[in-house]
């Protein structure tokens, strides 16, 4: 990277770190090319001690999961700051061509905005099956001194800005909302490979992003007679999650207890994920990048985009009163955002995650709001909107957001008038 190129890339991280609003206010230049070659510390004036994640060959999983037998690729202190550069999948896979200069060159990307990460990865030898292997490209991951299995880690997303003007949404047979509905045309060959994707005859719709008049970026799309489609972004990280307690291969795709795939729209800047530690030293891992999402994910992929993510990695040790739970620790994720506490329901069956993340809820107005569990029931029902976060990743997503603005005033009344039966 030359000097001009590292510079405006620093620039960039430090106005990630010190206001996260910066994404959506200044100009960028794009692409976010790396920032280094290899993950380690950064100093920088005005922020102090940051950390760096590339996305090279020697930090990313392509299709699985971190698991006890991976090495952490950095360790950092709690209380860590931590940028992770993130890459997309959707440009790079099998069905795409395994060529992203090539396949975004298609829809009018100059290859000096194709990513150079991106690049490396497609055009490696990384060994990557498209029928049995998950698509994500997974960063880390970062182990955190001290960190035990019972412990907490507390990840609070800082800033997420992308790196390139455009994404991808895709439908691909068998998947998705309405698999065997769509896609609407022909089925895969039997030969399709990535010499000839076309055979796949998956549906990958390019979208562009744009700056609105009021300084926001927009998702960009075309209707059949032309006319501009336009529709809000809100950047998250799909996977976010530490390693699984296992030396079994975790496929990328569904989620669980040590977090992964969530797709949870609403942790984006400005939120914190609580993930339970079940391996030493944690190992967080960060990828599937999105630019927005709607609950549901319907069609398969949300708007995949590669993006720079900030973290603050802080460890909660067993029993610290920070963590949202009775028990001094957690056995599944819990998000946390200005407004809302959100509880996450998971399980292969949509209806048994509603009652995953219900119990969830519960426990959590139980143990740390005080509430008398049928009470928080009855709260629940009136007051909680439970959303279906994804439908597509093989095990189901619900989450619940619990509006904080309710118990602002948590001292008992002087009178309690009892329901009348």
């Amino acid at each position: 990277m030359n000097r001009q190129n590292c510079m405006r890339s620093l620039v960039m991280a430090v106005a990630l770190i010190v206001c996260p609003a910066f994404v959506l206010a200044a100009p960028m230049a794009f692409p976010l090319q790396a920032l280094a070659d290899k993950p380690g510390r950064l100093t920088l004036k005005g922020v102090g001690k940051v950390f760096y994640v590339p996305s090279t060959l020697d930090t990313i999983q392509w299709g699985y999961l971190p698991n006890a037998a991976n090495a952490a690729v950095l360790t950092v202190p709690s209380g860590a700051t931590v940028i992770f550069d993130t890459v997309s999948h959707e440009g790079l896979l099998e069905d795409q061509g395994r060529d992203p200069v090539t396949y975004f060159g298609k829809h009018g990307v100059p290859a000096r905005l194709v990513l150079n990460d991106a690049i490396a990865i497609a055009g490696s030898r990384l060994a990557h099956d498209f029928g049995k292997d998950g698509p994500h490209i997974v960063t880390g991951p970062v182990a955190v001194e001290g960190a035990q299995p019972g412990d907490v880690l507390k990840v609070d997303v800082l800033a997420i800005a992308p790196r390139v003007p455009y994404g991808v949404i895709s439908n691909r047979h068998g998947k998705g909302a309405l698999p065997g509905e769509f896609p609407e045309g022909a089925k895969p060959e039997p030969d399709a490979s990535a010499t000839e994707p076309e055979k796949f005859h998956n549906v990958s719709v390019f979208t562009p992003i744009k700056k609105n008049a009021r300084g926001r970026w927009e998702g960009v799309m075309k209707n059949a007679h032309g006319a501009t489609v336009t529709f809000p972004t809100a950047p998250f990280i799909g996977v976010m999650g530490v390693a699984a307690d296992t030396t079994e291969p975790v496929h990328s795709v569904p989620p669980g207890v040590y977090g992964g795939n969530m797709d949870v729209k609403d942790l984006g800047a400005g939120t914190s994920v609580y993930l339970p530690v079940f391996v030493p030293g944690a190992n967080f891992y960060a990828g599937d990048p999105h630019m927005v999402q709607g609950n549901g994910e319907v069609a398969l992929t949300a708007l995949e985009q590669s993006m720079r993510a900030t973290f603050r990695l802080t460890l909660l040790k067993k029993g610290d009163p920070r963590i949202p739970s009775a028990t001094g620790t957690l056995s599944k994720p819990f998000g946390e955002t200005r407004d809302y506490w959100i509880t996450i329901g998971l399980n292969p069956d949509l209806n048994e995650a509603m009652k995953d993340a219900v119990r969830e809820s519960v426990r959590f107005l139980n143990e740390i709001l005080g509430m008398d569990r049928a009470v928080a029931y009855a709260y629940l029902s009136a007051a909680t909107d439970f959303n279906v976060s994804q439908v597509v990743d093989r095990t189901k997503g619900i989450h619940g957001l619990i509006r904080k603005a309710d118990f602002r005033k948590r001292r008992a009344p002087k009178s309690i008038v009892t329901p009348q039966h």
